[in-house]
């Protein structure tokens, strides 16, 4: 219960000042009558809602089921399975990230849009599919890259810095409907499923060997998720124009 409650006056505390500012706007500046509030704080109930839910529900199982996936594999001994797994895990929690469906789906709309697709329905689901799957691949090889760092002990300001010089290099070449694209879905990667599950998998894993840190080694693992949807999209985006 004390758990639970700590979460509530959290939510509460992040949400209240950004309502306050969306009803100070809309009274002040908008001035919109004060019946057009009330589906506001409706709503605002529901996030509220929702977001002490997801919060309750990531630490009581989300962040220990990472945590503990992790120690295990790490004990077993098998670098395959743990890579396996690895793999897996940000394959499958990115291809149900809600909000790179969303992108995924604006992408396709503005691809029909701009003339880059048939304007149909198919081609605009067989352009947001294959987005989809290749962000989830890429952030799958993150995951793998994230995992053998730690265990091998790789420097992560190299990966990252050598990252973005791929990324330079490879925006010169990739048409330019697919930089923008590249470049958002490492952030849309980057939410309620997939973080909280990568930092368990991390900070676990560097728990369960000795000779790492969890702090210094644990950590660093969402920075290549974000970094390598980009390399990934901008391919994806030269491979269709060649095609």
């Amino acid at each position: 219960m004390t758990r639970l409650w700590r979460i509530v006056l959290g939510t509460l505390r992040d949400l209240v000042p950004v309502v306050a500012v969306v009803l100070l706007f809309q009274l002040l500046v908008v001035q919109q009558p004060v019946m057009r509030l009330f589906p506001l704080l409706e709503g605002t109930l529901l996030v509220l809602a929702g977001l002490m839910l997801l919060v309750y529900g990531l630490e009581l199982a989300l962040f220990p089921l990472g945590d503990a996936l992790a120690y295990a594999l790490a004990q077993r001994g098998s670098f395959i399975w743990l890579v396996v797994f690895a793999f897996l895990l940000g394959f499958g929690t990115t291809i149900a990230e809600p909000a790179l469906t969303a992108v995924a789906s604006a992408a396709a709309d503005a691809a029909a849009a701009g003339g880059a697709i048939a304007d149909t329905e198919a081609a605009k689901d067989r352009y947001s599919d294959g987005l989809r799957l290749t962000v989830a691949l890429a952030v799958g090889v993150a995951l793998v890259l994230g995992v053998s760092r730690i265990v091998m002990g790789w420097s992560l300001p190299k990966i990252v810095i050598g990252g973005y010089v791929v990324v330079t290099v490879i925006a010169f070449f990739a048409p330019a409907e697919a930089i923008g694209i590249a470049y958002d879905v490492g952030g849309v990667t980057t939410s309620v499923i997939t973080v909280p599950l990568v930092t368990a998998l991390g900070v676990g894993l560097a728990s369960s060997l000795s000779g790492r840190n969890p702090l210094t080694d644990g950590f660093g693992t969402i920075a290549l998720v974000l970094l390598m949807p980009t390399i990934f999209v901008m391919a994806y985006g030269m491979l269709l124009a060649w095609i």
